[in-house]
This record gives structure tokens, C-alpha cells and sequence, in this order.
């Protein structure tokens, strides 16, 4: 058989064209293969980093955000309240939260990096129920030496903890109310989920 009638720069020009679409095809199939590899908006989200604005909380408020599918709640602590931690420390399971979780930057009084405002995890450390804000003074019975100063109350089983989050004694829950991880981008913004220190 003669290849006088074949067109050899016309067959490069289709050999060439072939591939290059193949080769697409290919690119094509693979992106969304690769793609299925990270994690989907969902799980991001699930572990992702919460931004709070926090410029509008009075003192005395408290807001509640979303993080990781749990209750956190954020109080801005008057002058008053501040001075009723110290007041509540007799009536404490783990004043100084030797047993309990939080940051090494949130290890103090307050378990705080700003005194005023407290982030804890608002999951009772018992039985994992989400304790009631009572910031009243006596409003609630505590049977010690010294009165209510404000806190949390679990309606379920019975446990109490100050305002900042620490445990009373003679109640089911074992330890101080968790401090997640957070830091502050600005004065007025909190981000729950990221160290302070990293």
C-alpha cells in the first residue's frame, strides 16, 4: 500500500489535537478525585476557629456562641463580680484549678487573659449538661459560709460553679467548667479555638 494520498502534516495536527483533549480529559478526572481528598466544608467548620464580637456585652451579660457543635459562653464580668471570687473561695472544690482544663494563660483568679471577660466551655463537667447563667447574688441557696456571688447552675443534677467557672464543693461535677483555646485579634474580638500563645 502507497502513502502517496496521506497528508502527514494533517495527521501531526490530529495526533496532536487528540492528545491535547485526552490530556484535559484526564486533568478533568482528576481534579475532583484530588478535591475529595480535603475535608469538606462541614468538618472545616465543625473544628473551625469562631470569631466573637464582643463590643456590645455589657457588664453582667453573658452571650453564648457555637464551637465545635458545644455551648461556649462568654461573660463580661462587673467590678462586683471580680470581687466575688475571692469571696466565694471557701466554698470552692478546686479554687485554684490544679485539677481542671484551661490554658496556662487562663491559670488564674479569673481564669482569664482579661479579667473582665471570661470564655468557658458551657458543658457541666458532670454529666455534660449546659448550666444556667445566675449572675444574681443570693439568688441561689448554696448551705456554706458565705453567700451566692453569681455563677452557673445545673437545673439537672444540681451542680454550681462561680463566675469563673470553678466548681463548688458538695455537687456531682468533679471539676471547674473547661476554658477552650482563644485569643484576642483585637480589644473588641475574641477567637475561640486558637491559643493565645500560638
Amino acid at each position: 500500500m502507497s502513502n502517496d494520498g496521506v497528508n502527514q502534516g494533517r495527521r501531526r495536527v490530529l495526533t496532536a489535537m487528540t492528545s491535547v483533549v485526552g490530556a484535559a480529559g484526564v486533568i478533568g478526572a482528576a481534579v475532583p478525585f484530588v478535591g475529595s481528598w480535603n475535608p469538606s466544608a462541614k468538618a472545616k467548620a465543625a473544628g473551625a476557629p469562631v470569631e466573637v464580637n464582643i463590643s456590645k456585652l455589657e457588664p453582667g451579660q453573658m452571650v453564648t456562641v457555637e464551637w465545635r457543635g458545644k455551648p461556649v459562653y462568654i461573660v463580661r464580668r462587673t467590678q462586683e463580680a471580680l470581687a466575688g471570687l475571692k469571696v466565694m473561695e471557701p466554698e470552692l472544690r478546686d479554687p485554684t484549678s490544679e485539677k481542671s482544663v484551661q490554658p496556662g494563660y487562663a491559670k488564674n483568679e479569673g481564669r482569664a487573659i482579661k479579667e473582665e471577660f471570661v470564655v468557658l466551655l458551657g458543658l457541666c463537667t458532670h454529666l455534660g449538661c449546659a448550666p444556667g447563667y445566675q449572675p444574681t447574688v443570693g439568688s441561689i441557696d448554696i448551705g456554706g459560709s458565705v453567700e451566692w456571688q453569681g455563677g452557673f447552675f445545673c437545673k439537672c443534677h444540681g451542680s454550681k460553679f462561680d463566675l469563673a467557672g470553678r466548681v463548688l464543693k458538695g455537687v456531682p461535677a468533679p471539676i471547674n467548667l473547661e476554658v477552650p483555646p482563644h485569643k484576642y485579634l483585637s480589644d473588641t474580638v475574641i477567637l475561640i479555638g486558637e491559643d493565645q500563645e500560638a
